[in-house]
């Protein structure tokens, strides 16, 4: 039988501009994934817009927010060295997979939504009928992908995504290139968010799955191991 194939996208960005504060992926976003991945014995590829060393968020990894799944994958020298060595975009950009995840952290923010790669990959694989998932600020690569018709992927559709207030609560309103929320809406994304930060949130909209931010990343690899084991 063949085995399922999962690819995950991560950013390649770990500076805001100016290089002062540092960002990157948010770990939890990608090891729950991850892990249950492995698990389900899938064939996991991860690529990066540039490929490479994959830079994580420092806030990630502070004990209020690095739960036991990211600890242990943190501490594991074969998973740190996997993630200095990432695919490009660009080598996985033909190629078809079962599923797409997009991993968040602010990161994500400057090099997923103008990356003509992702967003080829993206649209081929929404077109084809295979699953399309981001979680966070992944979400913000799914912004620009169009469809055969022109239409943006995103329009009509119900997603969630990382929130302006949880921006502000972040402190980072004043650093980040744009309002992911308002620019969901502006797409005509039918975008809602839990009534509190820490609830887990997941939407489900055909083969596009979503989850608003960190605190989701359990409940959405459960909802997208679910969809890609059926």
């Amino acid at each position: 039988m063949e085995r399922t194939k999962l690819l995950i996208v991560v950013t390649s960005t770990g500076q805001y501009p100016g290089g002062k504060l540092k960002t990157g992926l948010w770990l939890s976003e990608l090891t729950h994934i991850y892990h249950g991945a492995k698990a389900g014995e899938f064939d996991v590829v991860i690529a990066s817009p540039r490929g490479g060393d994959t830079p994580v968020d420092p806030m990630s990894l502070k004990p209020i927010y690095l739960d036991k799944r990211s600890k242990k994958y943190w501490g594991d020298p074969l998973f740190r060295e996997m993630l200095q060595n990432t695919e490009s975009l660009n080598n996985v950009s033909g190629m078809l997979f079962d599923g797409i995840y997009l991993a968040g952290g602010h990161g994500s923010m400057f090099d997923f939504p103008d990356n003509a790669d992702l967003q080829a990959l993206v649209g081929s694989h929404y077109a084809s009928g295979r699953t399309v998932c981001a979680i966070c600020h992944g979400v913000c690569g799914l912004l620009n992908v169009r469809l055969s018709d022109g239409s943006f992927l995103i329009t009509d559709k119900k997603l969630t995504g990382f929130s302006w207030f949880e921006e502000i609560l972040a402190g980072r309103s004043r650093v980040v290139p744009f309002n992911l929320e308002a620019a969901l809406k502006e797409r005509g994304a039918d975008y809602t968010k839990a009534l509190v930060p820490p609830i887990p949130k997941v939407v489900v909209d055909g083969k596009l799955i979503t989850g608003q931010d960190p605190f989701s990343s359990g409940k959405m690899a459960e909802t997208v191991m679910r969809e890609l084991e059926q």
